[in-house]
């Protein structure tokens, strides 16, 4: 094995672990505003979003 193959096949499973971390979070954070639009469709509210009035 030679000194450049170690270096490029770690740049490269670095690179292949950041795309993957990358796209598994873009693909959780749809599926949790999905999620979130189903709860408030169904009248379910954030506590962030109560009326002003102080209740």
């Amino acid at each position: 094995m030679t000194h450049a193959f170690y270096v490029y096949s770690a740049y490269g499973f670095a690179a292949l672990l950041t795309i993957a971390v990358t796209l598994w979070v873009w693909a959780d954070g749809r599926a949790r505003r999905k999620e979130l639009a189903v709860l408030e469709a169904s009248g379910i509210r954030r506590r962030s979003a109560r009326a002003k009035d102080g209740a």
